[in-house]
């Protein structure tokens, strides 16, 4: 508890957060390229979807990074705030539930009254912390990683068009790099939650594709 009162969250290590940031960029892209009319679209209609496309990714990659900083920062915050108020509560099962609530339930769960009254103990004997969190190079740094991934990740989908001059080939070519980029990514939240990987595959798809349209049919 201590070392995440003074250490923002290694979200580059969440599988969740990872293949979430790459299926929201993932479902962006795929408005793009399924708006292109591929019967009537020319060199210039592909070169215009695909600096939206391009463009639409690094926007979104940026604006995932600060929120990586403001969340490094928050989270450190609400780390120290819990810490100083388990310090300054004299009602030992208040300092409990407060600590009970800052870790995980499944660990929570395991903890007992003389437990919690240990961490409290230890807890109170550390010295004072700092008032502020700034940023540090590590926030930096993982800010960086978090941009560069969401773009890199949704890149393959317009890279068909980039190199195929035939318009409805590389339609049908960037399609099937989204389905298994989809399906991948469903395979993967699968096998980390304990579920069949190849079920939640295939259901990502059709949740994929299904968005995707919702999407395009609202004006998006």
């Amino acid at each position: 508890m201590t070392e995440r009162a003074t250490q923002a969250p290694d979200r580059l290590l969440d599988p969740i957060a990872r293949i979430s940031e790459s299926l929201f960029g993932l479902f962006m892209v795929l408005t793009f390229t399924g708006s292109l009319s591929v019967g009537e679209a020319g060199r210039q209609d592909i070169r215009t979807m695909l600096v939206g496309a391009i463009g639409c990714n690094l926007a979104w990659g940026l604006v995932d990074a600060v929120m990586y900083l403001i969340s490094s920062v928050i989270a450190r915050g609400h780390g120290l705030a819990t810490l100083r108020a388990v310090r300054r509560v004299a009602d030992s099962q208040e300092a409990h539930r407060i600590i009970s609530d800052a870790l995980p339930p499944v660990v929570a769960s395991v903890l007992g009254p003389a437990d919690l009254e240990a961490m409290r103990a230890r807890l109170k004997q550390l010295p004072e912390l700092p008032t502020s969190q700034p940023l540090r190079k590590d926030d930096w740094l993982g800010a960086i990683a978090v941009f560069l991934w969401v773009f890199v990740s949704t890149f393959p989908v317009v890279i068909p068009f980039m190199f195929m001059h035939d318009a409805t080939r590389a339609l049908r070519v960037s399609n099937g790099v989204a389905v298994v980029m989809l399906f991948w990514a469903g395979y993967s939240l699968g096998r980390y939650a304990g579920q069949s990987p190849w079920r939640t595959g295939l259901a990502m798809v059709l949740i994929g594709v299904v968005l995707v349209g919702i999407t395009m049919a609202l004006g998006g």
